[in-house]
């Protein structure tokens, strides 16, 4: 006899195995849902997944029903069967959760207007004079990199660093004096 959660009690069948024969899944079934369902509950904590973990080691059992009747304790296959569906429940939802922590969306302010009024002005530069100057002043490196990257003399580079800060210039100060 055990005792079950909520007060009530049910008569346990011995472990000693269920009939053979064509009745005999029936039988066992009928004797061992509801306390392996207890037993589940107990360790998942969720009725729904104590049942459906039970149902689906029940339905494995079935399917291999006359090795399964052979064995000396069905019952503890069918509850080993049981818990490893609902560890393996539990794993699977541990990893979609760190998977979603890991892929919330994210909020990002927005530009400030004079980022946008740089990177607008970056973009009407000469390609040679908007990498040159996205290479020295962004990304830090020196004229001689670029110089090597580019495959032409450091004076060139430095010629396109100047006109490119003079339009540069040009661009953003026509931009402040418009908003004044």
């Amino acid at each position: 006899m055990s005792t079950l959660l909520d007060g009530g009690s049910v008569e346990c069948p011995s472990d000693s195995g269920p009939p053979a024969g064509a009745g005999g899944f029936d039988e066992f079934y009928a004797a061992y849902f509801r306390p392996l369902t207890v037993q589940l509950f107990a360790y998942t904590g969720d009725m729904a997944a104590a049942q459906d973990v039970v149902q689906e080691a029940f339905c494995r059992a079935l399917a291999r029903w006359k090795r399964v009747a052979e064995l000396g304790d069905p019952a503890g296959w069918v509850r080993r069967v049981a818990w490893n569906l609902a560890t393996s429940r539990w794993r699977r939802a541990r990893t979609a959760m760190a998977f979603a922590r890991r892929h919330r969306e994210e909020h990002v302010a927005a530009p400030s207007p004079d980022r946008v009024a740089l990177a607008q002005a970056l973009s009407r530069l000469p390609e040679q004079q908007r990498r040159a100057v996205i290479l020295h002043y962004l990304a830090d490196l020196p004229i001689s990199d670029i110089a090597r990257q580019e495959g032409v003399a450091e004076g060139t580079v430095k010629s396109w660093l100047h006109r490119g800060r003079t339009a540069l210039a040009v661009q953003l100060t026509d931009k402040e004096s418009r908003r004044a």
